[in-house]
């Protein structure tokens, strides 16, 4: 049975990953097929979601997840949550709060992240 404690620690386990600007723990959390469409409208594959986010223009302080909701479908969950990501960028270090979901699959023993929206900012 897939629960959706292992959905949420993955999704914590992500926010980790991009704190520590750990690019190969962030890789093992992205399925290949991965895409990602930021508060700014920018779209992203896999490669170029952890270009931007390690050691490209986004340095994470912290990710935290507020009020997480999880439904399961099979192998396939949805999470959706607000969101602050403490990130520094060429502009600054600012705090972003905005609304996201985000959509794991089951595959392979471990959950994957496969999709993800953030925003609008709030």
């Amino acid at each position: 049975m897939l629960t959706t404690d292992e959905v949420l620690k993955a999704a914590l386990e992500r926010a980790a990953a991009l704190k520590r600007g750990d690019a190969e723990s962030l890789v093992r959390l992205l399925h290949p097929k991965f895409c990602w469409i930021s508060h700014k409208g920018d779209r992203f594959d896999r490669d170029t979601y952890v270009r931007s986010n390690i050691g490209g223009q986004n340095n994470w302080h912290s990710q935290t997840l507020e009020h997480p909701t999880i439904t399961i479908f099979g192998t396939t969950a949805v999470l959706t949550c607000i969101v602050t990501d403490d990130v520094s960028t060429m502009a600054g270090r600012r705090q972003n709060r905005m609304p996201m979901t985000q959509v794991w699959i089951h595959e392979d023993e471990r959950w994957l992240l496969i999709a993800g929206h953030a925003g609008p900012l709030l």
